[in-house]
């Protein structure tokens, strides 16, 4: 059952943000730990240990570590041409027109986002901006408990719509040592020409550090599982990573005219994500916070990933009476949550005072999982408070702005002693010169 929570007692638990790197281990996962990296083994150091050997070993390590956590004798690391090409052709008919329906909705979203060139001679000579895009990236797919196809084109399209043009996947092998039909076929309808079968730490390693058949990368993008999020964290500036990804997380914050049926249902999508998955609702109606509890308990009994669902709803997730719907909001923009959603009267009139969101949705009509698949913007979104300062994966994550200088003798001329006087007061002796010899020219 999701408990009802006054506000101090959110602040001390559910709204409390605590270090998304830093979990507790469970039981289970320290004993696995132990058994694969040594007694004592934290996730960190386990992530370590593969990335080393990776970058040592190349093929060797990658197929070493993925025999040894995922079970999986890889016999070869890309999918064959034939089988991604045919992909499309062994999933439901259905299925590959509602890929094809997302993907153009997708692509056209982010069509409109800008990548500007520009310069201006207002400051002498030319001064401006080239936008390039980034020449090849690997966007890691998750697997765990289910195929997720939404993630692949949701990091591939934005990178095709910036122009990067060497795009490659790597997702984890099922238990038959298979990528399932349905990424080849979001991988196909994409266009895209490599997968590779390989997840967790030693995909990440792969794609950084390049192996005997697996060229590197520039950049690494797609959230994952724990290990996957500490694989990035330690490979950043060997490449360039989107973020650091923790568990899924949803804050609706509505009035008494939300529908709690409807509310409950999105709660719960949320929840069966993952047991980590956190779903807050912020409301000042004790009435609507009372039947959506009720609904939640109704609902939660006919959905297949019930036991989920429950650990998420006790131990991140919860509803929550506020004064009223300003300190809702303000409680919502200090969360920072993935996913913001806004069901009442007049959601409008709210959006100003939630500054802090991965995605707003706005009106119980934009639901967030709508979010997930089709509305447009990629669903790759910061979680854990980072949408205090980072945004949504978008085309911006595949470009690389170089700057532009390019200055007439008359300004090279004005500029050059001021250039020097700070070079002097930072004991440059060199940057003085080189500047001060330009002055008399």
């Amino acid at each position: 059952m999701i408990e009802i929570y006054t506000v101090q007692e959110a602040q001390q638990g559910i709204l409390r943000r605590e270090m998304a790197l830093e979990p507790e281990v469970p039981p289970a996962l320290q004993a696995r730990l132990d058994e694969l990296f040594g007694a004592g083994s934290t996730p960190d150091t386990a992530v370590a240990t593969i990335l080393r050997t990776i970058r040592q070993q190349g093929d060797t390590a990658v197929r070493h570590w993925t025999a040894k956590i995922d079970r999986v004798e890889l016999a070869q690391l890309a999918v064959d041409k034939e089988e991604l090409g045919t992909a499309v052709s062994r999933i439901p008919a259905d299925l590959a027109d509602a890929l094809r329906f997302a993907a153009d909705r997708i692509r056209q979203f982010h069509s409109y986002q800008p990548l500007p060139n520009w310069t201006t001679t207002a400051m002498g000579g030319r001064l401006g901006q080239r936008v390039t895009p980034i020449q090849r990236v690997g966007v890691y797919v998750p697997g765990g408990t289910a195929p997720l196809p939404s993630s692949l084109l949701m990091g591939v399209i934005p990178a095709q719509v910036a122009g990067v043009p060497d795009i490659v996947v790597a997702t984890p092998p099922g238990r038959d040592g298979r990528v399932p039909d349905v990424i080849l076929a979001a991988a196909a309808i994409t266009g895209v020409e490599t997968v590779y079968t390989l997840g967790g730490a030693q995909a990440i390693g792969a794609l950084a550090f390049g192996t005997q058949s697996i060229p590197r990368v520039d950049k690494i993008v797609g959230p994952g599982n724990l290990f996957v999020t500490l694989a990035k964290k330690q490979v950043y500036g060997v490449v360039g990573i989107d973020g650091l990804y923790g568990p899924t997380e949803t804050v609706v914050v509505a009035d008494e005219t939300a529908n709690p049926t409807w509310v409950a249902a999105d709660m719960l999508a949320q929840a069966e994500h993952d047991v980590l998955a956190t779903a807050i609702l912020l409301t000042p109606s004790r009435e609507l916070a009372t039947a959506v509890q009720i609904e939640i308990a109704r609902q939660l009994e006919n959905l297949s990933r019930s036991d989920i669902i429950a650990i998420s709803l006790a131990n991140q997730s919860g509803i929550v009476v506020t004064a009223n719907m300003d300190e809702a909001c303000t409680l919502a923009s200090a969360f920072a949550a993935e996913h913001t959603c806004i069901a009442s009267a007049n959601p409008q009139q709210w959006v100003d005072k939630i500054p802090h969101a991965g995605g707003l949705f706005i009106g119980e009509r934009s639901f967030e999982v709508l979010g997930d698949y089709v509305a447009g913007p990629s669903h790759t979104m910061p979680t854990g408070g980072t949408a205090r300062f980072a945004s949504p994966l978008n085309v911006s994550d595949f470009v690389k702005i170089s700057s532009i200088i390019e200055l007439d003798d008359a300004t090279s001329a004005q500029l050059s002693p001021i250039a020097a006087r700070i070079a002097q007061a930072e004991l440059l002796d060199g940057h003085a010169r080189a500047a001060g010899m330009r002055v008399g020219d």
